[in-house]
C-alpha cells in the first residue's frame, strides 16, 4: 500500500467526529490520526501528530476556526486545513480562505466529495464545494479589484500586477490574453511568477491577495 494521508478531525461534536472517522478509516490511502474537541486542544493535536490534512469545524467553543486556521498556518504551514461547516455565510468563507484553508466544503457534501478533497489537498491544492465556489466567485465578479496596493506588489513587474488584477476580477487565462493581447502560455507564466513571488498556493489565494 503507498502512503496515506494522515488526517486530524477537529469538531466539538463528538457524534461529527465519530461519523467522519468511520467513514474515513474505511477509505485506503487515508488514516485518521487523531481528534480535537475545540482549538486549542487541535494546535496540541497537530503539533504532536504532524498531520497532512486537518478537517475543521468553523463554530467551536473557545476558538473558532478562522483563528485555528490562522494559528495553524503560522506554527504547521505543512498541514493543510479543510474546513467542513453547516455555515456558508460570506464572513466565515472568505475568512476562512484568507486565514489560509486550503478548502471550504459543507457538512452535506458527499463522502465520495470529502475523500477527494482530502487527496486533492494533500497534494497542494484548493477544493471549494460547489456553492461556496459560486459564492467567491459572485463576490470577486462584483468586486472590481481596488487601484490601491496590495501586500507584496512591490515584488511584481507592471505587467504582473496587471495580470494579478485581473485575475482577482475572475478573468481567466483566454479572457486576460484577450485583453492584453498576449499568448495564454504567457499569461501562465505571469500566473506562476506572481504565485512564486507572493508565495501564494493558487488563483483563489491570489484572488483574496489583490481583492480588498
Amino acid at each position: 500500500m503507498g502512503y496515506a494521508v494522515r488526517v486530524v478531525l477537529v469538531d466539538d461534536q463528538a457524534l461529527m467526529r465519530r461519523g467522519l472517522r468511520k467513514l474515513l478509516e474505511i477509505e485506503d490511502g487515508i488514516d485518521v490520526a487523531g481528534e480535537a474537541a475545540d482549538g486549542h486542544e487541535a494546535l496540541r493535536v497537530v503539533a504532536a501528530l504532524r498531520p497532512d490534512v486537518v478537517l475543521v469545524d468553523m463554530r467551536m467553543p473557545g476558538m473558532d476556526g478562522v483563528e485555528l486556521i490562522t494559528r495553524l498556518a503560522a506554527g504547521q504551514p505543512r498541514a493543510a486545513a479543510i474546513v467542513l461547516s453547516t455555515f456558508d455565510e460570506d464572513d466565515y468563507i472568505f475568512g476562512a480562505l484568507r486565514a489560509g484553508a486550503a478548502g471550504y466544503l459543507l457538512k452535506d457534501c458527499s463522502p465520495e466529495d470529502l475523500v477527494s478533497a482530502i487527496h486533492r489537498v494533500a497534494r497542494g491544492e484548493t477544493v471549494l464545494g460547489s456553492p461556496v465556489a459560486a459564492r467567491l466567485v459572485a463576490e470577486l465578479r462584483h468586486t472590481a479589484p481596488a487601484a490601491t496596493a496590495f501586500r507584496g506588489q512591490e515584488l511584481l513587474s507592471a505587467r504582473e500586477i496587471e495580470v494579478a488584477r485581473m485575475v482577482a476580477a475572475g478573468a481567466a487565462n483566454r479572457e486576460i490574453a484577450t485583453r492584453l493581447f498576449i499568448t495564454e502560455g504567457t499569461v501562465k507564466n505571469h500566473v506562476s511568477s506572481v504565485l512564486r513571488k507572493l508565495g501564494l498556493r493558487d488563483r483563489v489565494q491570489l484572488a483574496l491577495r489583490v481583492k480588498p
